[in-house]
């Protein structure tokens, strides 16, 4: 695809304009996240999708039963998609090619969401996985064996007063989600691998102190531009397409295809922009964006197995079991959590800390809360 230089330089300023304009991962979060709330329907009073939401926050995690709720149809994923928008501070994408299973966590007593959870496909290539394995390993056995956490979200402030990450985390682990996994598609999983929200931003997240359930295994290699938002990304991926005989840039099966669109465009830009000032504007901005980004937290699971990393390469073909491998079922999951929880809420109460106010994005209203939580 040949892009002339006049439209190349009126590309450029788009995303000059858009990034420019963020100077902040927080920022970046809240400009994305208003763009897509103000897509949604309205709600009527009292029957908005925060109802659904757990906000009983005078139970003690002693009282409390959890119970996970595989999402399956239409109504479920529907009601899946509308709660964890106005939950995440992150904007997701309800479609994604691979491997995906989604979860619902649930307050028994009062039938109230306190989280959610989506598995999927691992990333192609992560430093700190190929540092533990040794080597890059065969795609195709590796995509039999290991999946990744996407989405590990808790209510809030659930995921504050009761340490509700760390409890879908470690349920993310349990041999349950194994088993799902490996039902649904012929698989023999015994790898879990998932990545810190916010980069390097923050010097911990919800995923330390869990072993051993997870692991934490160093920092990802980053080079990525954040995602535009909807209605700029559209526009230009709409006459990108067009310019390029009405066919997308990128493979129309291609994974992660938001991202490959727009390293593509970034790259056409680059190749076919003539001016030498305005290119050095663009690479700044697109500079400017990937430090938002950073780099992120990574975090693995063998599910109670000693030789994940052996059947992975090929090097044997029957996972033997390690001798904490009933720690990992749900039931002992729940009640390693009940007990760090409850310290947590107890302390809470006593520093005058606990917090009671639902915390949940809002059409067309900045947060109160600060998102990066």
């Amino acid at each position: 695809m040949i892009l002339s230089p006049d439209k190349a330089s009126i590309f450029a300023d788009e995303f000059i304009d858009y990034f420019s304009n963020t100077g902040r991962i927080d920022e970046y979060l809240v400009k994305v996240k208003l763009d897509r709330l103000s897509k949604l329907p309205s709600a009527l009073p009292g029957m908005g999708p925060e109802e659904d939401l757990f906000t009983n926050f005078d139970m003690h995690p002693s009282d409390m039963k959890i119970k996970v709720k595989p999402i399956q149809g239409k109504a479920l994923s529907d009601m899946y998609s509308s709660r964890l928008q106005i939950t995440m501070s992150h904007v997701f994408e309800d479609s994604i090619p691979g491997k995906s299973m989604k979860w619902m966590v649930f307050e028994e007593n009062t039938d109230k969401i306190i989280g959610f959870i989506r598995f999927g496909s691992p990333t192609i290539n992560s430093k700190p996985r190929n540092d533990w394995l040794g080597t890059v390993p065969d795609l195709g056995r590796f995509n039999r064996h290991a999946i990744m956490g996407f989405i590990i979200v808790p209510t809030q402030p659930f995921g504050f007063n009761y340490l509700g990450g760390k409890l879908l985390a470690m349920l993310c682990c349990s041999h349950e989600a194994r088993e799902q996994l490996n039902a649904k598609y012929d698989a023999d999983i015994c790898l879990f691998e998932t990545t810190s929200l916010y980069g390097s931003t923050k010097s911990s997240s919800q995923y330390d102190g869990l072993k051993p359930y997870m692991r934490y295994k160093g920092l990802t290699d980053s080079d990525f531009t954040p995602l535009l938002h909807d209605e700029v990304f559209q526009r230009l991926n709409t006459e990108f397409t067009r310019l390029n005989n009405d066919k997308c840039i990128v493979k129309e099966d291609a994974s992660s295809r938001k991202l490959k669109i727009q390293s593509k465009m970034i790259s056409l830009i680059k190749k076919h922009l003539d001016d030498a000032d305005k290119l050095t504007e663009f690479n700044n901005a697109i500079l400017s964006a990937k430090n938002l980004t950073q780099q992120k937290r990574f975090y693995m699971s063998t599910y109670g197995f000693k030789n994940s990393r052996e059947v992975i390469l090929g090097e044997q073909d029957t996972l033997i079991k390690a001798d904490n491998y009933d720690r990992f079922s749900i039931d002992q999951i729940v009640s390693w959590w009940r007990k760090k929880a409850s310290r947590r809420y107890e302390n809470l109460i006593d520093e005058g800390r606990l917090r009671t106010e639902q915390e949940i994005f809002e059409k067309d209203t900045l947060p109160k809360f600060d998102i990066i939580r």
